[in-house]
């Protein structure tokens, strides 16, 4: 199948395939798992442990059906301990990350905080990415809105992307285009996935 390693340049690259669903996708949209040194499946959310990995889509569904069908065992060709709490650990991370990612953002002035700064940035159309807790108040949320060919993110609490500005609560939250921004949506789409958002924009009820 290989052929002076092209394929496995491309494979190396930015795709991989669901052991799950059989679909291939780029990383960005998969969870990476290795098999520790006790054969226990260990979540790499970062995508930096040693070992060989095996991937899921960033879905509930997904994962619950790779734990169900004990297809880590299958992938790895060994046995393995599968964590009663798998999916849970996995979207806790998810979320961790995500709220370090938006944290980094604010340290370096490409994020802020508040309804008002947030409406200013909107204005002036500094925002690429609008993030609104899901918990947050529907009718304060409804008076912002996603920039023009920009991206929202509705897949926080209040108190997680509180976190993120160092505060309490949160539920107005704004990134400005470059920097950290793709690699922010980008787990916002995961952990989206992970939380079975409503709505295909990602947009919470309520």
């Amino acid at each position: 199948m290989t052929r002076g390693g092209a394929t496995k340049d491309r494979t190396d690259g930015s795709e991989r395939k669901c052991i799950a669903t059989g679909e291939t996708q780029p990383k960005q949209g998969l969870i990476r798992f290795v098999m520790g040194p006790d054969g226990q499946v260990v979540p790499d959310v970062m995508g930096k442990l040693p070992g060989r990995g095996v991937y899921v889509a960033s879905s509930r569904a997904a994962l619950e059906t790779a734990v169900k069908k004990k297809l880590f065992a299958r992938s790895f060709k060994a046995q393995v301990q599968v964590p009663d709490d798998l999916v849970q650990e996995v979207e806790r991370q998810v979320a961790r990350r995500l709220v370090e990612l938006i944290s980094l953002a604010r340290k370096s002035g490409d994020a802020v905080s508040g309804f008002e700064r947030v409406k200013d940035w909107l204005y002036k159309e500094d925002a690429r990415v609008l993030i609104q807790a899901s918990d947050g108040s529907g009718r304060g949320k409804s008076k912002l809105s996603t920039p023009y060919k920009g991206k929202f993110i509705g897949c926080l609490t209040a108190d997680e992307l509180g976190l993120a500005f160092g505060r309490q609560t949160a539920i107005h939250a704004a990134l400005a285009s470059g920097g950290l921004s793709k690699r922010v949506v980008d787990e916002a789409q995961r952990l989206q996935g992970l939380r079975e958002m409503v709505g295909g924009d990602g947009r919470t009820e309520g």
